[in-house]
């Protein structure tokens, strides 16, 4: 196995476990990955999800001695299957965190960026060095790239296939903070218990408006906004929230 779970109040840690390859992707990491996602979705007691990667990697790319001899039918199979298990981590209701504790390149970088959230550590570094292997990124990550630091940026990037340290990720826009090494894990942990004391229904109507609205126009995105703010309503969580809030005491909102 390469997926290690572990859950606590309300967080799930998914660690991506192949050390002795620096946490590289091959298929049975993204079968895995896709299986794990899948577990702690349909988990109640899970709210939050935070990833990470065991050893000096969070993920150091694609496996190359996996897809050095791919044909082009096995490509686009292997891009499918990136973009599926990725897009099921962006898509998914719940947000996750990426715990970025070392390299993230190519495919890693690929991964973080379908997280929502990106914290770093000061030894991490980032790129798509997909050129220099005459390949480009095919996880998605031309596309999320250029959503997250502009086309400009994101051509240099993808054009170059340079590396960057952590502070030049963050910024850029493509990570949110950068935290001493030794506080990664603690900080995305305490992250995520602070995001899964709030209403979770809010929380994951706020993913849904920020995923769905960035393709809409402003008119549009306003209206989508305006009809998930709605439809909290009909949920006991604004009434939970705003009597706690009165009462002066913790709000208990349900799963």
């Amino acid at each position: 196995m390469h997926i290690d779970l572990q859950k606590d109040d309300g967080v799930a840690l998914l660690t991506i476990n192949r050390p002795e390859a620096i946490n590289a992707l091959n298929i049975a990491v993204l079968e895995e990955l896709l299986e794990a996602i899948a577990q702690v979705e349909s988990d109640d007691d899970v709210r939050v999800v935070v990833i990470t990667g065991a050893g000096k990697a969070f993920v150091a790319g694609a496996d190359i001695v996996h897809m050095s001899g791919f044909s082009p039918e096995e490509a686009r199979e292997w891009s499918e299957l990136g973009q599926r298990t990725l897009s099921r981590i962006e898509n998914m209701k719940k947000p996750v965190i990426a715990a970025v504790n070392g390299y993230a390149l190519g495919g890693g970088n690929e991964l973080a960026m379908a997280c929502d959230i990106r914290v770093a550590s000061d030894r991490a570094v980032f790129g798509q060095p997909e050129v220099k292997l005459g390949m480009i990124a095919g996880f998605g990550g031309t596309q999320r790239l250029t959503r997250l630091v502009g086309p400009g940026r994101a051509k240099e990037i993808l054009f170059t296939g340079d590396r960057y340290d952590a502070e030049s990720a963050c910024r850029m826009g493509l990570v949110n903070k950068v935290v001493p090494a030794d506080e990664l894990l603690n900080y995305c942990l305490d992250m995520a218990k602070r995001i899964a004391g709030g209403g979770t229904q809010a929380v994951r109507l706020s993913k849904e408006a920020v995923n769905r609205g960035q393709d809409l126009d402003l008119e549009n995105a306003f209206s989508l906004e305006s009809v998930l703010f709605t439809a909290l309503f009909s949920t006991e969580e604004p009434h939970e929230g705003c009597s706690a809030f009165l009462e002066k005491r913790e709000p208990k909102f349900k799963p």
